[in-house]
């Protein structure tokens, strides 16, 4: 098992802090943490339950701070030069030789994921409780990397049929798990949601 250490990248000018759990192979992952505004950083649950099954599964996986988050230089800028923090993360993780690398979001970490910019293909990416409530997500017009959305049956910011609204515009083949009885914060199903991934993961691999 990968041993989690302490990182530090560039994204321009700005110096980003991140925790790498290091593995032989090419995959990889990035994990994006929720609103900076509200207390997201990448130490999150969720975030942690995510890099958990990513590691297990035998990815490389480097969850990091945005910018103005922790020891992250920088301010907060509402969603989009975070949008250049994923795109330098991805960047990372390919100077350390993963080719085969993967985005998962939660939260705002989602819907910045969904509105990054890509000049390459973008990365399969796996979504939980993206914002749609909360936050807009009317510039997204297709997400035809997405792979999975997992959601808490009792979101407010993420109301499952508004969930299922969104994924049929972005990406039919995309799934959706619902997690009953679980809202936004999945504080009492962090394992569930840790196995509902490490399973996609398996079979995505069949």
């Amino acid at each position: 098992m990968a041993q989690t250490q302490s990182v530090k990248f560039k994204c321009f000018d700005l110096e980003l802090e991140g925790l790498l759990d290091e593995q032989d192979g090419e995959k990889a992952v990035v994990v994006t943490h929720p609103h900076p505004l509200y207390g997201g950083d990448m130490h999150n649950i969720v975030v942690d339950s995510l890099a958990r099954a990513y590691v297990q599964s035998g990815y490389t996986c480097l969850r990091f701070n945005f910018r103005g988050v922790g020891k992250s230089k920088g301010l907060h800028d509402d969603g989009n030069g975070e949008r250049d923090d994923i795109l330098a993360a991805v960047a990372y993780l390919m100077d350390l030789g993963k080719k085969d690398i993967h985005l998962a979001g939660y939260s705002f970490g989602a819907w910045v994921a969904a509105r990054t910019q890509w000049k390459i293909e973008p990365p399969p990416l796996l979504m939980v409780a993206p914002p749609v409530d909360m936050l807009s997500f009317d510039d997204v017009e297709s997400l035809p990397s997405l792979e999975m959305v997992i959601v808490g049956e009792r979101d407010e910011f993420a109301p499952p049929y508004l969930i299922h609204d969104k994924v049929r515009k972005w990406n039919r083949s995309a799934k959706i798990i619902e997690i009953k009885g679980e809202d936004h914060f999945f504080f009492n199903m962090a394992p569930q949601l840790e196995s509902t991934v490490m399973r996609h993961l398996r079979q995505r691999e069949l």
